[in-house]
């Protein structure tokens, strides 16, 4: 190469974006963990491909990405968490519930970790506060944990007159004990009968919706789970088959035939999440990103649902309702 064509070439990596040196061989890697599985699950993986190439990220081009999914098993998730840590990622992205992130943090107090938490992130332990999060880690607060007491009160008005309202859980999940205690709180304190049932297999799922029947449950609460999310057509069709209202946590729910459902748009967490790691794949420090929290949440009704369930949805929730599928 002549000297000048050498001294234009230096010039011109200088416009290059900081990632693009030797990509071909020193590629980041990013470790994507997640408590549920890839099906269904296929838009927030979108959405985080949204957020990595907003920030000049594209899988396959300058950056790889390892996913490793634990079907809704939470015992699986240590052990996938310290298998990220073996590969020597740049970031592991832990997100689909406190459980997730958990492990990506007991996994390793160096490599930078993006989560997606259901609820309480300090609470948790995940960071020391939302402004400052300190340590390795930092992400996005979902909320959908902490909306159990609105959607007590949505329930509620749908069928006012329910002597009961059941509350499925899953036991394995260990945001499950702190959702259903707010629940429980708010239910205490208008005087509302509960009925909380816990099911972590589908079998389990069946035999809970027997349950709530023999309890002449009028209304459910599904808690957020992965494992439910996973499974959410058997649900669905169970709350058809026993003409049971109910209100769900994210509108993936709805979109699939369940009634009610009231939290935040969990992809525009999964975006944010890529925005944040290609942040950190820069030079970000987690430490120093305060973790992103909702700003909206949204109500969507379904209507063809309540139709079929014979129920009439008060007109003032029909207008508060961000969407209303028909």
């Amino acid at each position: 190469m002549k000297r000048r064509e050498f001294i234009a070439l230096v010039g011109s990596m200088a416009a290059w974006p900081p990632y693009v040196y030797g990509q071909q061989s020193t590629a980041p890697i990013i470790g994507f963990l997640n408590t549920g599985t890839l099906i269904g699950r296929e838009h927030f993986v979108d959405a985080f491909h949204e957020g990595l190439k907003e920030g000049g990220f594209i899988e396959g081009q300058n950056v790889t990405v390892e996913y490793r999914w634990a079907d809704g098993r939470y015992d699986r998730l240590s052990a996938l968490a310290d298998e990220l840590v073996r590969l020597k990622v740049s970031v592991i992205v832990a997100i689909g519930s406190d459980a997730v992130a958990l492990a990506a943090k007991t996994s390793t107090s160096a490599i930078p970790i993006v989560f997606g938490n259901s609820g309480d992130p300090v609470g948790a332990g995940l960071v020391v506060s939302l402004r400052r999060p300190g340590g390795n880690a930092t992400g996005v607060s979902l909320f959908t944990t902490t909306l159990a007491a609105k959607r007590l009160e949505l329930l509620r008005e749908l069928v006012p007159n329910a002597q009961t309202i059941g509350v499925l859980t899953n036991a394995l999940n260990p945001a499950a004990a702190t959702e259903t205690k707010e629940i429980i709180a708010a239910a205490s304190s208008v005087g509302q009968p509960l009925q909380v049932l816990a099911a972590a297999t589908e079998t389990a799922i069946a035999a809970a919706f027997d349950n709530l029947a023999n309890h002449q449950v009028g209304g459910l609460l599904v808690n957020t789970d992965p494992f439910f999310l996973n499974h959410r057509a058997q649900i669905i069709s169970l709350e058809s088959r026993h003409r049971l209202p109910t209100v769900h946590t994210i509108r993936e729910w709805t979109m699939a035939g369940g009634l009610i459902s009231y939290g935040f748009r969990i992809a525009d967490g999964y975006r944010q999440a890529g925005n944040y790691t290609a942040q950190i794949l820069k030079g970000a420090k987690p430490a120093d990103m305060p973790v992103v929290q909702p700003t909206k949440f949204e109500l969507v009704i379904n209507l063809k649902t309540a139709k079929a369930l014979g129920l009439a949805i008060p007109p003032s929730m029909l207008a508060r309702a961000d969407e209303v599928i028909e």
